[in-house]
């Protein structure tokens, strides 16, 4: 084991399907080939391939979940969860993460080249759901040759993954751990969606989404991107971070950021324009508003799942408050599922899945043993 409980330095792995004439057929009928995901993984795969972990990741996230690239001192955004000892231990799971269809950060994705015509997809690109991610790394899970996963987890858009993966393919996901999440995006999610989508498209930059040669619209990125930041924290946690502090001490009288808390969202909003594509961001809100296994389609009449779950919310999160936690706990209680809640008492908002690390370790390795050891018959290849 590392001292700092780190799976070390890691490479990303790219993984290419669905060329002509077997492209990808999406949700909207529309196809996608050829396919490309990045994906890491951390940890060892059993011999009988049963110890399998799928961490899917949030809207701007990506493949780097956990470690270091070489020379790099930034851990993958999971990194507080994943390795040695951590709430996903790699000394004893095997922990998958991909970039997502749609992204920018390796997978195929607007900014990726249509074969069609050698420039970037741009607006070409078909619109995408989550139930096409899901497909996609289903595809991945089938190369690395396994037939079931231990557990599907990840929190915000990961957890509509986690479903998704039940909803699809039920009969290969063990357990599944959906964290701040939702089984649909209520009006008021759509809302927010549509306001970061009118941003990034009413900069002029934006071209109509053909803007590679040149460049991004980035002030319309950046203001997406500083509603996100909003949304992501809390009142309380936004008053302990900032109150009502001044930068220099007092007014400016004039529209410079006079407020800590307003150079604080320019500078995450500059910063995320230099990683993230604003066509990417489009897409992906957009799957995330399709999004909707309510109304009997997580788990459908007639249907017998054996799933584990463990739901998790957090009392301060009002992006995706606990009631719509509480309703994918009730879908899979009358379903006669296995599921257990339960509600942190977080003062960090929706950001708390990324920043809650105790009692989640704590809750996530008693679930992840109790579910391994039921699961899991030694094979002379574990010997």
């Amino acid at each position: 084991m590392n001292k700092d409980g780190s799976v070390g330095v890691v490479k990303t792995k790219y993984f290419t399907f669905a060329e002509a004439p077997d492209e990808l057929v999406l949700e909207s009928e529309r196809t996608l080939g050829p396919v490309t995901l990045a994906y890491e993984t951390y940890g060892t795969l059993n011999g009988d391939k049963t110890n399998a972990i799928l961490v899917a990741h949030a809207l701007s996230g990506d493949a780097h979940a956990a470690g270091f690239y070489e020379g790099d001192t930034t851990p993958g955004w999971w990194d507080v969860m994943i390795g040695p000892g951590k709430a996903l231990d790699t000394e004893r799971y095997f922990v998958i993460c991909s970039n997502v269809i749609g992204g920018c950060k390796g997978s195929t994705g607007p900014s990726s080249l249509n074969p069609r015509t050698g420039k970037p997809y741009g607006f070409d690109f078909p619109v995408i759901t989550i139930t096409d991610m899901v497909e996609a790394q289903r595809h991945l899970v089938d190369h690395l040759g396994i037939e079931k996963l231990l557990c599907v987890t990840g929190g915000s858009m990961g957890g509509m993954q986690a479903l998704q993966w039940v909803a699809s393919y039920g009969e290969r996901v063990r357990s599944a751990i959906p964290i701040a999440t939702a089984l649909k995006h209520s009006p008021q999610q759509i809302a927010f969606d549509e306001v970061v989508r009118q941003s990034i498209m009413a900069d002029p930059a934006w071209r109509q989404g053909e803007y590679y040669e040149y460049g991004q619209p980035e002030k319309g990125l950046a203001v997406a991107r500083m509603i996100g930041h909003i949304t992501f924290m809390s009142d309380q946690s936004m008053e302990e971070k900032f109150s009502r502090n001044l930068r220099n001490g007092q007014y400016n009288f004039d529209f410079a950021a006079d407020f800590e808390v307003e150079g604080y969202l320019r500078n995450r909003g500059d910063n995320f324009v230099r990683r993230f594509d604003a066509n990417s961001y489009l897409y992906i809100t957009k799957a995330m508003d399709y999004f909707d296994l309510s109304g009997g389609r997580l788990i459908p009449n007639g249907k017998v799942l054996s799933t584990r779950f463990l739901v998790v919310s957090f009392k301060s999160d009002w992006l995706y408050p606990s009631y719509q936690s509480q309703e994918i706990v009730r879908v899979l209680k009358m379903k006669q599922a296995d599921a257990t809640y339960c509600e942190l008492p977080s003062t960090y908002g929706h950001d708390a899945f990324l920043l809650e690390v105790e009692e989640q370790t704590t809750l996530i390795q008693h679930f992840l043993d109790k579910t391994f050891n039921g699961y899991h018959v030694v094979s002379s290849n574990d010997i």
